[in-house]
């Protein structure tokens, strides 16, 4: 369960519960979450559908290949033991990005698709760039 240790009544419900924990003297896990923003998500996207219009390929292939696979595969590429195939890899959701990891796969895409597709995916803070590539991407929605 999360708790929001800036609401008041979160804070309560988080020391009953770890107090109940620490009664049953059990192993637990403690860990805070940092979430990626609104506009983290929003921006990402933006950038994605971008690259899949002026490449030419779907927003699930840019995604997985050139965002995940490609540019981030030390965040996103992960391995494990299956029972019956043995060593398998898969891809780690984005969803389980903190804040900073997901700025730091930004950064890494943008570095890549300059660098290696060349195509340039603009800044957080160039705003007129990403009105028109929102507005581009509206238009051909049904195909990204």
């Amino acid at each position: 369960m999360l708790y929001d240790l800036r609401n008041p009544l979160d804070r309560e419900r988080f020391k009953r519960r770890c107090n109940a924990l620490y009664q049953k003297q059990g192993i637990v896990d403690l860990s805070e979450k940092t979430q990626r923003s609104i506009q983290q998500n929003k921006f990402l996207h933006l950038l994605l559908g971008y690259l899949a219009m002026e490449t030419g390929n779907t927003l699930d292939y840019v995604k997985e290949v050139f965002y995940k696979r490609t540019a981030n595969k030390e965040l996103f590429l992960r391995e494990k033991e299956d029972e019956i195939l043995g060593k398998v890899e898969y891809l780690r959701s984005s969803a389980d990005l903190s804040k900073e990891e997901m700025t730091l796969s930004i950064d890494r895409f943008r570095d890549w698709s300059s660098q290696t597709a060349g195509v340039y995916l603009p800044a957080a803070n160039e705003q007129e760039f990403l009105a028109s590539i929102e507005y581009e991407l509206s238009k051909y929605k049904q195909w990204v």
